[in-house]
């Protein structure tokens, strides 16, 4: 195809086939094979051009309707743009899938945590639960809660931060339904594996207390077989 027929405002690739620098001309050799003149003005880079590099340009026409080479690039300089450009979108969509993932996860955790007061209000309903225990466990959620936005304040201000034991220790106490609403929507230690590990076990433990409850007649007096 002939470079007169083709469509000016596409980029063309070539290497720079002859240069007259005490001129500040010389001619592009395209792809194709084909020769277009070019001016130093329209070399982009912060030097003069050199025979033999490959770059890239747009063909445009001079005041007299001559074809010549516009906004010629060096092409290596043209092609770390496009790699940052396409790194940035990567990270871009991989920030976008992870809040997705997020989001979908906060449904979960939520959902988790409406359906075990569920449960246990179920369980109130039905006699086998004691409503002082549904008490406590709303009020120990609203503690734990509350501790986490403390704690994750103290550490964006740098100041005197709550140990992670009394947080798992309100966890197993019956307020981890509270500290999983804040490990998912303040995102507070909900990146460290370890704290996630033991946070699981106090889940465990406090169920386990609770079943242990139910089976001596669902009320807090069951506890004092625990002491």
């Amino acid at each position: 195809m002939n470079i007169k027929t083709k469509n000016l405002s596409t980029k063309q690739q070539g290497h720079i086939k002859k240069w007259q620098d005490d001129k500040g001309f010389g001619f592009i050799e395209t792809t194709a094979g084909e020769s277009v003149f070019f001016h130093v003005s329209a070399f982009r880079a912060q030097r003069r051009p050199e025979v033999g590099e490959q770059v890239v340009f747009t063909v445009g026409q001079d005041n007299q309707g001559r074809l010549q080479a516009k906004d010629v690039q060096e092409l290596s300089f043209v092609q770390q743009k496009m790699a940052q450009k396409n790194n940035q979108i990567r990270q871009r969509n991989h920030k976008r899938s992870a809040q997705a993932e997020f989001e979908a996860g906060q449904k979960k955790r939520l959902f988790l945590g409406i359906g075990f007061y569920g449960v246990v209000i179920l369980l109130a309903v039905m006699n086998k639960l004691s409503w002082l225990v549904i008490a406590w466990y709303v009020i120990l959620g609203v503690i734990t809660y509350g501790m986490y936005a403390k704690d994750k304040a103290a550490a964006q201000n740098g100041d005197w931060r709550t140990p992670e034991s009394t947080l798992h220790l309100l966890s197993t106490l019956g307020g981890w339904v509270g500290a999983l609403v804040a490990q998912t929507y303040l995102r507070h230690k909900s990146q460290k594996p370890e704290f996630r590990i033991i946070y699981y076990l106090t889940v465990i433990i406090n169920l386990a207390g609770l079943l242990f409850i139910m089976v001596n007649g669902g009320d807090l007096t069951g506890l004092k077989a625990l002491f």
